[in-house]
């Protein structure tokens, strides 16, 4: 509870140093909320010219979009701190966290909550609201379950990819830009249903990036196409467990970069 009570501190004192300067920031956030509409309006001219993509129609495709997006703008808001982890190494500033009496995963959580982030979580919430809205999906507690495990096993996927490039950098110093691929490339995946691509590249994303595991197959079930793509109706409550996993496994690599941590001598 004392990590908590610190982590609600570290938030607190965040969030009035970014209101500081609030004009700057509410332009930020508007800019955030215009580039992610210019996003969908991008699915949104690609369905006026063909209608739709297999079976899938836009209404569908937006409720991938708003909750990959909703999910990886509160990963993002919240996973600052790693993302900016090579400038922490490389100006030795690392040193000075393992010397505090709390765990460096708090100290870098509470490190900065980016709220113009919220521009892409405000935009995405819209765009699922109409998608619900236009498909008549009652917000019955199944289908509630089925998107609140989604959204919170979402948000732990994109946070567990963060803290894993983070832990590459004890080894590389420079962060590796190719796990974007996984973060920004896994949102774009991910705004789209998984079996629209082929074969191997759902396997990897269900199996080794559970991504599919936390967005297509919940949502799969809360659109009732479970039994249309063959997949058992108990994965689909179930599947979302494995973004909990992912982060899980994201810690324990953490660790093992902090036992092998070599300061840069900055």
């Amino acid at each position: 509870m004392n990590d908590f009570f610190l982590y609600l501190r570290y938030i607190s004192i965040s969030l009035k140093s970014q209101m500081q300067y609030k004009l700057s920031f509410w332009l930020q956030l508007a800019g955030q909320f215009l580039l992610t509409v210019i996003e969908f309006f991008g699915i949104w001219a690609l369905f006026t010219r063909f209608n739709n993509i297999g079976t899938w129609t836009l209404s569908e495709v937006a409720l991938f979009y708003g909750m990959v997006n909703i999910s990886f703008a509160c990963a993002d808001a919240l996973g600052k701190g790693f993302e900016s982890f090579t400038i922490i190494i490389k100006n030795g500033d690392f040193d000075r966290l393992l010397l505090r009496p709390r765990t460096t995963v708090i100290q870098l959580l509470g490190q900065e909550l980016t709220l113009k982030r919220m521009g892409r979580l405000f935009q995405g919430v819209v765009v699922m609201g109409w998608s619900i809205s236009t498909l008549h999906i009652p917000l019955t507690f199944k289908n509630l379950w089925l998107l609140g495990t989604s959204f919170i096993s979402g948000v732990a996927l994109f946070v567990g990819i963060v803290i894993i490039q983070a832990t590459l950098t004890f080894w590389t110093i420079e962060s590796l830009e190719i796990m974007n691929i996984l973060t920004y490339g896994g949102v774009e995946t991910a705004q789209y249903p998984l079996s629209i691509y082929t074969k191997w590249f759902q396997r990897f994303f269900t199996f080794f990036i559970p991504l599919g595991c936390v967005s297509y197959f919940p949502l799969l079930a809360v659109l009732e196409k479970a039994d249309s793509f063959l997949v058992p109706l108990w994965f689909c409550y179930t599947s979302p467990v494995a973004g909990i996993l992912f982060l899980m496994l994201a810690l324990k690599l953490w660790q093992l970069g902090e036992r092998y941590y070599c300061s840069t001598g900055s």
